[in-house]
């Protein structure tokens, strides 16, 4: 059962408590308490002795909430309700960066954000931010998941983060409101957000567009008010967020493949017991799992229904083949940047998947 308000989002699957806009208001807290024993109490759980705050910047119709929830559902279930997870979809306590800090100053305890967006905190973390790194999705999770996937993550810790597991989040591609982007030239003049990280500032640059750095909460009103004329977004973001409703092209320009890492505070690992910490483990693996199908569904039909909203056209194998040419010294730069040992590690492990 979801329950819905201006305030709050509840959702009663197995015990997961979904919170929306002001999570600090008071009777919000009490009221949705409340809500969470009557969820645990439906489902012959005990009350929890713990809960733990998962942040992310998505709204409920993304997969991002979606993997979210069944996260919450399987720590609920394997923990017999005595350990519960609260979301906070829409970006509740602030940018992807607020979050960060909230997780290490203890604010936050869970998060789930663009992998690129940790650059700041451990470079190796921009190495998957790399143009055209990965051939296809399934090729990123074989070495998400592979030793370069873990040295990435672990690369985190030392400023308090774990990384727990990879997201999906599907490929980058551009949108805009004036006109199809068919060859690299078409870029430019175009004001295009970019995530606040230095490659994809480069990366616009080097097609001949104008970068518009900007935390992703503040793209749909940026749109509207056509501050830019476009950005870069996976098929379900643009969809769940309704960017079509102010952008009439979408090339599938497949640039960048990015994950989004599924993060704990170390803080909060350190409070749990060993069975907690197993049970977050073994949850963690399954709602990967189901998350990563989902997501890969979802952009499938997706793309249907932005093919009604949208001009939308596909680059020729001849353009990509240019345009990978035209921003390979941002990957040569970058993977000299962000760690060039670890870089070779990541291609080499690419090489071994695809079997050359």
């Amino acid at each position: 059962m979801v329950w819905l308000s201006d305030n709050v989002i509840c959702n009663f699957a197995l015990g997961g408590l979904v919170m929306k806009l002001n999570p600090k208001n008071p009777l919000l807290k009490l009221f949705s308490s409340l809500l969470l024993m009557a969820a645990f109490a439906v489902h012959g759980f005990e009350i929890p002795d713990r809960y733990l705050r998962l942040a992310y910047a998505n709204n409920i119709k993304n997969p991002q909430f979606q993997g979210a929830q069944k996260l919450a559902d399987l720590v609920a279930q394997k923990s017999k309700g005595k350990l519960g997870i609260k979301l906070y979809p829409n970006a509740a306590f602030g940018s992807d960066l607020e979050t960060i800090y909230s997780m290490q100053v203890g604010g936050v305890d869970m998060a789930i954000m663009n992998t690129n967006l940790l650059v700041g905190l451990a470079k190796e973390a921009g190495l998957l931010d790399l143009p055209y790194l990965f051939e296809n999705e399934q090729e990123a999770f074989k070495v998400l998941d592979g030793p370069v996937g873990r040295k990435i993550h672990a690369a985190l810790e030392p400023v308090g983060l774990l990384g727990l597991a990879y997201f999906d989040m599907g490929y980058y591609h551009l949108h805009n409101n004036q006109r199809p982007i068919s060859k690299f030239e078409d870029l430019r003049g175009l004001k295009i957000r970019v995530t606040e990280t230095p490659i994809s500032i480069d990366f616009i640059k080097a097609l001949g567009g104008e970068p518009v750095p900007m935390a992703y909460p503040e793209l749909y009103n940026a749109l509207l008010k056509k501050s830019v004329d476009g950005a870069g977004q996976p098929i379900n973001n643009i969809a769940s967020a309704k960017f079509y409703e102010h952008q009439k092209y979408l090339s599938l320009t497949r640039h960048t493949y990015t994950p989004q890492s599924l993060l704990m505070s170390k803080k909060a690992w350190e409070k749990l017991t060993p069975e907690e910490r197993k049970v977050i483990s073994e949850a963690v693996v399954e709602a990967t799992a189901f998350q990563r199908e989902l997501s890969l569904e979802n952009t499938a039909r997706q793309l249907v229904f932005l093919k009604s909203k949208m001009t939308v056209n596909e680059l020729t194998a001849g353009e990509v083949v240019r345009m990978r040419e035209k921003v390979k010294p941002v990957t040569e730069k970058y993977a000299k940047e962000y760690g060039e040992g670890l870089a070779r590690e990541l291609f080499a492990e690419i090489a071994k998947v695809r079997g050359k």
